[in-house]
């Protein structure tokens, strides 16, 4: 019987074709914007991730209470060794030792006389070796406006509106002057190697980018780290396991009476981060949920329009002999056809335009000028496992109730009627 109906679908287009359009059209729409709003949440996670709180971040117990002032006297010792034993318990995970530091940058003139100066927030981490993630995953050479990355020890990378305010070009000298991890004051000379632009106002407006070696020679800081980032290898932030990772090695290698002690927090422990983390899981699930609704409704009602319509078709299968359940069951088998078919189609399209969205994603920095939080600049959709069968939600079983409901009126027709009707 599925086959003849099949056929028959097939061949008779103008019960096929415009249900199929609109289911399609409806599972489309519910697909792409699942994926758009994980993509656009998840975005400003693993943008916070990426520069200042990884998806697991290593700290002493003090430094973590104290974690927004930088306070470098309590960073972590022995750091390259943490390092090894991080990368040996928890293999999955890509972990890089950071240096936070704020300080002034001074630009002499050719008297040596100060020029120019401003205050600067700096990043200490692994520039120059051939195995370090860092530089792919901060997107520096994406965002390298002039000059060149560094390649060499005492090189710098400068924010490129920081540079243009110091008047700074790529290749001229600048010093750091800043304190040391035992609160001496430093004063350190750098070659700007380029400057670069993230696009980011808070990160624009005065970022010095060194690697972590030059840093702890600065500030003297030997074998020592701020917090030790850890990134998981799928790429995207995972609660769960990020809470469970913590967890694990808190109970093994941090104790309690020892603030100099190694403590370990997923990132929704870290500030407000926790907040955000629940807000775009909850929303998430609203707005999707809202948007399946109505979605269910409109094909809700296109099921039980595309019934009616049919009314006179059902008359005269009735009036020929054929049975009020086989009539009823029949239009129920073409509409889980006519779902099941929408709901594929419209998933493959669905996915297709969130693949765009994700690979070449939505320019908003236009939006963005003026922010002082870390917003992408960029958004991007993001396929994950339900986008593969959410659309069948309302595709499929709206469609079909809706049908379901306007068949219930074959029963009421009385036979008697029928020619009457038919004649009408």
């Amino acid at each position: 019987m599925i086959k003849f109906l099949i056929k028959g679908l097939w061949r008779d287009k103008s019960r096929s074709r415009l249900p199929i359009i609109v289911v399609t059209i409806g599972v489309m729409l519910t697909v792409l914007m699942h994926a758009y709003i994980t993509g656009f949440m998840g975005d400003t996670i693993e943008m916070n991730a990426r520069f200042t709180h990884g998806h697991v971040k290593v700290m002493t117990r003090a430094y973590a209470e104290n974690m927004d002032q930088m306070p470098l006297d309590l960073a972590l010792m022995n750091a390259e060794e943490l390092l090894a034993t991080l990368r040996d318990g928890y293999p999955d995970t890509d972990w890089s030792a950071r240096i936070k530091f704020g300080g002034l940058i001074d630009v002499p003139d050719s008297m040596g006389e100060t020029r120019s100066q401003g205050p600067a927030m700096g990043f200490g981490i692994d520039l120059l070796s051939a195995e370090s993630a860092e530089t792919r995953r901060l997107n520096l050479e994406k965002a390298l406006r002039q000059g060149k990355m560094p390649s060499l020890p005492g090189e710098i990378l400068l924010s490129d509106a920081f540079a243009i305010k110091l008047k700074v070009n790529p290749g001229d000298k600048v010093t750091l002057i800043g304190s040391s991890m035992n609160g001496s004051m430093t004063m350190t000379n750098f070659v700007v190697a380029g400057t670069i632009s993230f696009g980011i106002e808070i990160m624009d407006r005065g970022t010095i980018i060194a690697d972590i070696k030059d840093v702890r020679m600065a500030l003297d800081m030997p074998d020592a780290a701020g917090e030790i980032l850890g990134f998981l290898d799928n790429g995207f932030y995972d609660n769960d396991l990020a809470i469970s990772m913590a967890d694990n090695f808190n109970e093994k290698l941090s104790a309690n009476n020892d603030e100099f002690s190694p403590v370990m927090k997923s990132l929704s422990r870290q500030g407000n981060m926790g907040q955000y983390v629940a807000m775009s899981e909850i929303w998430s699930m609203y707005v999707s949920l809202i948007f399946i609704f109505a979605m269910s409704l409109v094909l809700w009602n296109a099921g039980l329009l595309g019934g009616l319509r049919r009314y006179g078709e059902v008359g005269i299968r009735l009036a020929m002999g054929e049975e009020k359940g086989h009539v009823y069951r029949s239009m129920i088998w073409e509409s889980v056809i006519i779902g099941f078919a929408g709901s594929v189609i419209g998933t493959a399209l669905g996915i297709f335009f969130a693949w765009l969205i994700q690979t070449y994603g939505i320019n908003i920095s236009g939006m963005m000028k003026g922010a002082s939080v870390m917003f992408p600049d960029t958004i991007r959709a993001r396929i994950t496992p339900p986008d593969f069968y959410i659309g069948f939600i309302p595709g499929l079983i709206s469609t079909v109730l809706g049908t379901m409901l306007s068949g219930i009126g074959i029963y009421r027709r009385q036979t008697a009627r029928l020619f009457k009707e038919l004649e009408a």
